[in-house]
């Protein structure tokens, strides 16, 4: 795993998002979650933008409205130069003959987009950039470079600028049997104790070793 200590740089190498952030604006659920940052800097110098609540902002003002917040699920892949856009860019309204920010009425230009959350197993491919306010289900894939302006549908994959939906990734039973297990809200020895079943594509013998699993406990 690489640290805040750890300078060395390579392709194969990654950020665990657990170890780096300091943004009390963005949460990371569990140690698995990564940011391959090998070409930029770290995760919220690159990746993450306009979100109040980095050392600079937190020195040079209070903010005027409610923060929007970041969420990343357990075992989400983000890849690299990948973009995740929030709330502190939401001044330029488009109802209004001017779309400039004047700081006389910044707080009326704003316009709050609502969290972001991004879900459990999620990838997010190189270049990808996702606008303020989307939640993107668990499981999903967001090809490289898509621009994602509305919410992802869980085991879904979208491409394209603006992203639209290519395909679902499995069965629609298939899905649904999967957020049933819940399983990326195992616990770490369910987990490790299944995770080659959870590398396979037979929901069938991924319930029946869960339930053997749980049975045996």
């Amino acid at each position: 795993m690489s640290t805040k200590q750890d300078q060395i740089k390579h392709w194969s190498r990654v950020e665990y998002l657990h170890e780096t952030h300091t943004n009390p604006n963005i949460h990371i659920k569990g140690n698995t979650s990564y940011y391959s940052n090998a070409w930029t800097g770290n995760f919220e110098e690159c990746v993450v933008r306009y979100l109040y609540g980095d050392v600079y902002s937190l020195n040079q003002w209070e903010p005027a409205w409610v923060i929007d917040q970041l969420y990343i699920g357990s075992y989400v892949c983000i890849a690299a130069e990948a973009v995740i856009l929030m709330g502190g860019n939401n001044t330029h309204r488009s109802d209004w003959f001017s779309l400039y920010p004047f700081v006389e009425s910044i707080v009326e230009s704003y316009q709050s987009k609502g969290d972001t959350i991004i879900g459990d197993g999620v990838w997010i491919g190189m270049r990808a950039m996702i606008l303020p306010g989307i939640q993107i289900g668990e499981g999903a894939i967001i090809a490289s470079g898509a621009v994602v302006t509305k919410d992802v549908a869980p085991y879904s994959v979208v491409a394209g600028n603006p992203a639209k939906h290519i395909k679902f990734r499995f069965q629609s039973d298939t899905i649904i049997a999967l957020r049933d297990l819940k399983i990326y809200d195992w616990d770490e020895a369910k987990f490790k104790h299944l995770q080659s079943f959870i590398c396979g594509n037979d929901i069938e013998r991924l319930i029946e070793e869960a339930c053997k699993y749980e049975a045996s406990l």
